[in-house]
């Protein structure tokens, strides 16, 4: 009688791509131990197939508003869940990681943004936490080591032209940019003047400038596509910002471009840009409100995914 034991496959003999389709289906923390088995399972848990996307967004800070710079208080525990958390992704994702999305109620220090960009080298799209407490020389030293980032989301900054000229410098295949919050004409000429390549903006539900809407219409020559949809477009009369409407002078300025609008008080999202006064306070609406967009390459839909989902947040909580 033959031996048995001859048919048997070892675990570590699994095809890879069986392992990842197996691996694809546990989240972060179920992920550590099982890429301590064996050789093959720690080089199949850190896959590019696994680690393509992920999406922090269900992790945030505890904060309290302040007065003084940078106006914001975070917990400390905060601080040190949100190190573990990196920690434990960035061992096991090894360098794989091309898009990282974060919420915008996570109060990230340059402390964490350095711990990922020494460890995503190869990220191409970013949708940044808060600002609050990230200095100017903190992110320009990110964009310095992302030199494959083509898509950035992030809030609106005072100071735009730094971030700005660091992207132009070192990243040569960006072009995709959304900002949340204000766009003047201080972002819409620093766009124009170091970002020539540009080809994806999105806007949507910003306070926008109507001279900063004509700037980026008439002279971001290789732009493609604008969303303004929901956005409040003001113009400065006197002392006075007065809201517009879309006219004629900007649908012929973007003519050439496809520009995505909707101004429209039977529009949800427009009602609540207007009683928000153009400062969307997405803390009051549901939860994926903020992740929306028109443009498709942009939307990051309602799902986070399962490496970090519901199960792994309570899991590293505390």
């Amino acid at each position: 009688m033959g031996d048995d034991r001859s048919l048997c496959r070892k675990w570590d003999d699994m095809e890879t791509d069986v392992l990842v389709k197996i691996f694809k289906l546990l989240n972060m923390v179920e992920m550590g131990p099982v890429s301590q088995v064996c050789r093959l399972w720690r080089f199949t848990c850190s896959d590019p197939l696994i680690w393509k996307t992920i999406d922090f967004s269900r992790l945030k800070s505890n904060f309290i508003q302040t007065r003084v710079s940078p106006y914001i208080w975070v917990d400390d525990r905060s601080d040190k869940r949100l190190f573990r958390v990196l920690k434990l992704a960035m061992a096991l994702s090894r360098g794989n990681v091309s898009c990282m999305i974060f919420h915008y109620n996570l109060y990230m220090k340059d402390e964490h943004l350095s711990y990922i960009t020494e460890r995503s080298p190869h990220l191409k799209r970013l949708v940044m936490p808060a600002w609050n407490r990230i200095t100017k020389n903190g992110i320009c030293q990110a964009i310095r080591r992302w030199p494959h980032l083509e898509s950035l989301t992030m809030p609106t900054i005072g100071h735009p032209l730094y971030v700005i000229q660091e992207i132009s410098r070192h990243c040569k295949n960006f072009t995709e940019l959304k900002i949340m919050g204000t766009f003047d004409c201080h972002f819409a000429s620093s766009i124009v003047e170091h970002l020539p390549n540009l080809k994806i903006l999105s806007l949507r539900c910003s306070r926008l400038m109507k001279d900063a809407l004509l700037m980026l219409l008439y002279y971001a020559e290789k732009l493609e596509v604008l969303n303004i949809s929901h956005c409040l477009i003001l113009e400065t009369v006197g002392r006075k910002q007065v809201v517009r409407e879309i006219d004629a002078s900007i649908l012929e300025a973007g003519s050439r471009m496809k520009v995505l609008v909707c101004q429209n008080m039977g529009c949800l999202t427009c009602q609540r840009m207007m009683n928000d006064e153009g400062l969307m306070r997405w803390y009051r609406y549901e939860e994926g409100f903020w992740r929306y967009d028109e443009v498709a390459s942009l939307d990051l839909g309602e799902n986070s995914g399962k490496l970090f989902d519901a199960e792994c947040e309570k899991l590293t909580a505390w």
